[in-house]
């Protein structure tokens, strides 16, 4: 046998052992918010301290969580701005079991000199009851944020806008990323996470990049018009490296069979492929340019807009999870979920698909919701108006 048809060989045994080794996903839908208005954003975190994590919803007009295990929904704040919340982001920072709230506000797009609006929710003792806005200063076009661990271990929240200040197009100054401490003080003031920042625009979402350790500080993965740049954690202030140089809107990193990782996106923003990088062993922040190791997984998509990875199998590495909102006539509507079909996560297959048109996915995120080992799918509609809780009913693996 040649040397070549052997590599074949070889691969496609890795990829038939992978496949056979992967049970059935079963997926049960549960509506829990059938009359939302938009559904911008999705976080999930133990709001009371009861040691269930609940599902909170940034929507239109509204600021609301569900709480488990029944799901009751109740309003934290709402009319915050004239215009609508767009992101919201929940994490127990203090150490006290329940979660500190942010969020974003005033959404205009096409208003770069004077949008945006970040607020911290001050709970009440009740957390049913409405919460205390405190508005904070902020950049236009807020945009995503996130809880990050910091280098001493305390938390800041960083907030991505979409836009450079009086952007046109998508070009011009580029996009500033802020952190604000917590606690807030009258005294504090946001800072600069990359003071010399290159200019990046449609720096549509981030995710985090966890350090070594359950207490190590942590990184973010961003994604932006000229691709994924990553700031490292201990350096925040530092010029955030290069990781890949094809657009995109869309990024969450994974764990490959073979233990190496990857990073999904959906690429450009708001667009129509799922792509996949596979890693080199070096650091995000090494400078090393992962684009040639690219694979198309789903180039069908209609507004990509709903990414996450995590083990929904049970089998030791992630799959991804992907969602988009249609809004072309005709369109469908759902969401999919792709594993890997080798260890090098070289190729791809479609698990299942989860949704079929009830689901505009404007956001989703994968979180075990009821503590068996089996992660969730949570997804929130814009045209389909709203919040389901896909439970993984999946067989557990015999590995």
């Amino acid at each position: 046998m040649s040397l070549p048809r052997l590599i074949l060989v070889t691969a496609l045994a890795t990829s038939t052992l992978v496949a056979a080794e992967r049970p059935a996903l079963k997926m049960r839908p549960q509506t829990i918010d059938p009359a939302i208005q938009i559904g911008y954003g999705l976080a999930i975190a133990d709001v009371d301290g009861d040691k269930l994590d609940d599902i909170l919803l940034a929507d239109a007009k509204q600021i609301v969580w569900y709480r488990a295990p029944k799901w009751e929904k109740f309003v934290m704040a709402e009319n915050l701005t004239a215009k609508d919340n767009v992101c919201i982001a929940a994490r127990d920072v203090d150490g006290d079991g329940k979660a500190e709230v942010a969020v974003g506000a005033e959404w205009n797009p096409a208003d770069t000199l004077n949008s945006g609006a970040v607020f911290f929710l001050m709970a009440p003792a009740d957390r049913t009851q409405r919460w205390t806005p405190k508005k904070l200063p902020h950049m236009p076009t807020t945009h995503r944020m996130h809880w990050v661990r910091g280098a001493d271990r305390s938390f800041y929240l960083a907030v991505l806008p979409l836009h450079g200040r009086g952007n046109k197009n998508g070009a011009g100054d580029g996009v500033q990323l802020h952190g604000y401490e917590w606690p807030w003080r009258e005294t504090s003031r946001p800072f600069l996470l990359a003071a010399d920042l290159p200019p990046l625009h449609l720096t549509h979402n981030f995710d985090l990049i966890s350090g070594q350790g359950p207490q190590a500080a942590e990184g973010m993965l961003v994604a932006t018009k000229e691709g994924l740049r990553s700031i490292e954690a201990p350096a925040n202030r530092s010029v955030p490296a290069s990781v890949t140089t094809i657009a995109a809107g869309e990024v969450r990193r994974g764990a490959l069979p073979g233990g190496g990782r990857y990073v999904a996106t959906i690429e450009p923003m708001h667009g129509h492929e799922l792509a996949v990088y596979r890693g080199p062993t070096t650091q995000f922040s090494s400078g090393a340019d992962w684009t040639a190791q690219r694979t198309s997984v789903d180039d069908k998509l209609v507004q990509g807009h709903g990414l996450a990875t995590g083990d929904l199998l049970g089998i030791g590495s992630d799959q991804i999870v992907v969602g988009w909102r249609g809004g072309t006539p005709g369109a469908k509507v759902g969401i999919k979920v792709y594993a890997a079909a080798d260890a090098r996560g070289e190729a791809w297959e479609l698990v299942a698909l989860v949704d079929d048109n009830k689901m505009a996915c404007e956001d989703l995120k994968v979180a075990d919701l009821n503590g068996d080992g089996r992660p969730e799918i949570i997804a929130a509609g814009r045209a389909t108006k709203n919040v389901i809780i896909y439970w993984n009913e999946t067989e557990k693996s015999a590995r």
